[in-house]
């Protein structure tokens, strides 16, 4: 099994990304088209909550970072059967981690700015993985599953007793509000104007937008723990002792055990992803667990091939992930059905054109994998 790629982690992969970048806009602009009741509910799941609460979109994040761990075990499992050095395992690690990073401050950090002042150091979900991948990396590498699951617990003990007990000029002390949480002030006062989104005003100050509440410095305990999660199921998933009805029954079990832990505990900590709460990072570490045993029923065990399509997406997630920072594929889709605008009105073009960017992108990541074409970190 551990020389072997995991093919329902593809398809999960794929299924998480084709989601994001293309089954939510269709979904979107198909409720604008048709006015269904049942589609509009279905469409106000593809939108992140204000604040508290959870929505299906809020999955995305947990989910890609989740997957991220559950690779780990697989991937230096071989690099010890080769018999590789630990200074080749790091290379790999520190390599990965630059790579992610630097490529999450393409996404959001304005890097391709070459404009040292105006980028953003911390502000992408590559970078949380990068995070999480680094610290769950060398946990996996050089210490045993108990100690993992106690540094897990702890990190989210960590992180709800700073939020809980700590208080500095009126943030903190167990508000968990946008505009008085403790992790709020601690990226503003460490990241300053290099927070995402912040500017700073003629005076010299640094202005924080109201509508921006993600946090990152804090919540990285989480980010951690979120990988690491995903990092534990890949460990259960190599375990050749077990069979993969009993992989499938422990991944879904431990799942809803976290589902309900996390929504317990959301009662005093509050279900926030803005803020990446332990509360949070329970349920969302207990939905991707579940999903995990799903996909593993289906695709490894059971080998269905229904779902096989998927991977041409989770096989070039790299890609997927920064195509649209460079290129609108629903706007080029929409260079080519332009001449539908004057037989339709604007709602049903706008859903054309997200079929038609569905389409290009499926064909062009078909064609790459046919070519053995991958973008790596």
């Amino acid at each position: 099994m551990e020389n072997k790629r995991l093919k329902s982690l593809d398809v999960l992969r794929g299924f998480d990304l084709f989601l994001l970048f293309c089954l939510g806009g269709i979904i979107a602009k198909g409720a604008d088209a048709f006015q269904w009741p049942w589609l509009t509910c279905l469409a106000e799941q593809c939108g992140h909550v204000d604040w508290e609460g959870y929505r299906v979109w809020d999955q995305i994040m947990p989910l890609f970072m989740f997957m991220a761990g559950t690779s780990i075990p697989f991937a230096f499992t071989k690099y010890r059967n080769e018999n590789r050095s630990n200074r080749q395992i790091y290379w790999r690690i520190g390599k990965r981690f630059a790579i992610l990073w630097i490529l999450g401050m393409i996404c959001q950090g304005n890097l391709l700015t070459l404009k040292p002042g105006e980028w953003k150091w911390y502000s992408n979900t590559l970078q949380t993985i990068a995070v999480g991948y680094l610290a769950s990396s060398i946990m996996f590498l050089h210490t045993k599953p108990k100690t993992q699951i106690i540094t897990a617990i702890g990190l989210t003990l960590a992180y709800w007793a700073a939020m809980m007990f700590i208080s500095v000029d009126g943030w903190g002390g167990g508000d968990f509000t946008p505009d008085g949480n403790l992790a709020e002030w601690i990226d503003r006062t460490v990241m300053g104007g290099s927070r995402h989104y912040a500017q700073r005003s003629p005076e010299g100050g640094v202005v924080f937008p109201e509508w921006y509440r993600y946090t990152w410095i804090l919540s990285s305990l989480n980010f951690i723990v979120t990988v690491m999660s995903g990092m534990f199921a890949g460990e259960v998933l190599i375990d050749k002792k077990r069979n993969g009805n009993q992989k499938t029954l422990f991944l879904i079990v431990l799942g809803a055990i976290l589902i309900v832990a996390g929504l317990l505990w959301g009662l005093q900590m509050p279900v926030v992803k803005k803020i990446w709460t332990s509360s949070m990072t329970l349920l969302s570490s207990g939905i991707s667990f579940m999903l995990m045993g799903a996909f593993y029923w289906m695709v490894d065990v059971r080998q269905w091939k229904f779902l096989d399509w998927l991977t041409v997406f989770g096989m070039n997630s790299i890609f997927v992930y920064m195509l649209p920072q460079f290129v609108s594929i629903t706007d080029v889709a929409g260079s080519f059905i332009y001449g539908l605008q004057n037989y339709m009105p604007e709602p049903g073009f706008l859903l054309c054109k997200e079929i038609g960017g569905f389409i290009l992108l499926y064909l062009l990541l078909k064609l790459m994998k046919s070519k053995g074409i991958f973008l790596k970190a």
